[in-house]
């Protein structure tokens, strides 16, 4: 059964420092530490503020979810601005923005993105090693 937390956070950059806060937290609890937890909490912060930064909906909210499934940690970042989706960018050397997803491509195993009925997801999933999955507190 796989173990989840899921909290959510204003559209506003200010609660990036929190929702940081709240993925590390969530992954010192299940034992990922290390170079996994480094990766995860990169990925995270880019997935949050490109939320944070591109939502155009009034008074939205985003939503981060980590699962933690077997051998697996996925990271959700969910906002309610369903049609603008992600887009890879190639940007110039002297541009302070835009390579959020290709670091995110760089670190994670896979990502993506999906449409639901109101709302959009980015995700990024992360293989954990053996010992990693061995080291997981198991929750009842």
């Amino acid at each position: 059964m796989p173990t989840v937390e899921s909290f959510r956070i204003p559209t506003r950059s200010h609660h990036v420092p929190t929702a940081r806060h709240y993925v590390r937290k969530a992954l010192a609890d299940w034992g990922i530490t290390d170079e996994l937890a480094e990766r995860a909490l990169l990925s995270a912060n880019e997935l949050i503020t490109n939320a944070v930064t591109h939502c155009l909906v009034s008074s939205a909210r985003v939503r981060v979810t980590l699962v933690l499934c077997g051998p697996e940690l996925v990271l959700e970042v969910s906002d309610p601005d369903r049609d603008r989706l992600p887009r890879p960018r190639d940007p110039g050397p002297d541009e302070e923005g835009g390579r959020g997803l290709a670091l995110v491509e760089a670190l994670a195993d896979t990502w993506g993105h999906r449409q639901g009925p109101y709302t959009k997801t980015v995700w990024a999933r992360f293989a954990l090693t053996p010992e990693e999955v061995t080291g997981v507190p198991s929750r009842a």
